[in-house]
C-alpha cells in the first residue's frame, strides 16, 4: 500500500471513530479529526461543534508538536483546556501513526465541563443544610431502614432473608424488637414479607424465647 493510500485509510477509519464518539458523548463533547499532513488546514471533521472552529482550520500547538516529534505521546488524556469564550474544558488528544511511525492524524475530544460544574454547584446548593440547626421534627423512619437491618443480618449468615432457618429468624426478630424496630408502623408486615413469613409468625418468634 502506498503512503498516500495508507494515510487516506487512516483518515477514513478516523472519521468513523469521530462519528461514533460524537454520537455517544453528545451534546457536551466536541470531537475533532485533524489531518496532520496539512497542519495549516488540518480540521477535516468536527462534530458537536462547541469551540466555533470550522473545517479547514489549523492544527493546535499539540498537533504541530506531534508532527515535529514522532516520539510525542500517542495519547494525552484529561488535560485542562478552554474554549475561546472562556468555558472550562477537559480534553484528550489521540495521535494516529502510519506504518512508518509518523503521526498522520489526530482525534481530539473536548468536553465542556463548565456545564457539569454548574450542575455540581446547583446540586451542592440544593442538598446543603444548616448543620448547626437541630431538626424540630421527625418525618418518619427512612423507608429502607427496616429492610437494611434484615438484609444485613442475612448477609452475615451468607443467606437471603427468606432462607434463614427458624432459629435465625427468631434471633433476628428478637434483636429487632430489642432495638425498637418492631414499634415502627408497618415494620412487622415488612419484616414478614422479607422473611417469607406471616405477621403472626413474627410475634410467634417473639414469644418463643
Amino acid at each position: 500500500m502506498s503512503g498516500n493510500s495508507e494515510h487516506d485509510l487512516l483518515l477514513r477509519e478516523g472519521r468513523k471513530i469521530v462519528e461514533g464518539l460524537a454520537k455517544t458523548l453528545s451534546p457536551m463533547c466536541e470531537v475533532v479529526l485533524h489531518d496532520l499532513r496539512t497542519p495549516e488546514h488540518s480540521i477535516v471533521m468536527i462534530e458537536n461543534n462547541l469551540s466555533g472552529r470550522e473545517l479547514g482550520g489549523n492544527a493546535t500547538e499539540m498537533g504541530f508538536a506531534r508532527i515535529a516529534d514522532p516520539d510525542f505521546p500517542g495519547v494525552i488524556a484529561n488535560y485542562a483546556n478552554q474554549f475561546p469564550d472562556g468555558r472550562a474544558v477537559k480534553s484528550t488528544s489521540i495521535g494516529l501513526k502510519d506504518s512508518k511511525g509518523n503521526f498522520v492524524a489526530a482525534i481530539c475530544l473536548n468536553i465542556d465541563i463548565s456545564y457539569l460544574q454548574s450542575i455540581t454547584t446547583y446540586l451542592g446548593d440544593l442538598t446543603r443544610v444548616d448543620s448547626d440547626k437541630a431538626s424540630p421534627e421527625n418525618l418518619g423512619v427512612a423507608e429502607g431502614s427496616v429492610e437494611d437491618r434484615v438484609q444485613q443480618f442475612a448477609s452475615q449468615h451468607n443467606k437471603s432473608p427468606s432462607s434463614l432457618s427458624s432459629a435465625e429468624k427468631r434471633k433476628l426478630v428478637q434483636m429487632l424488637s430489642n432495638d425498637g424496630v418492631l414499634e415502627r408502623r408497618g415494620a412487622a408486615d415488612r419484616i414478614a414479607a422479607l422473611l417469607g413469613s406471616t405477621r403472626s409468625s413474627i410475634y410467634y418468634y417473639l414469644e418463643k424465647k
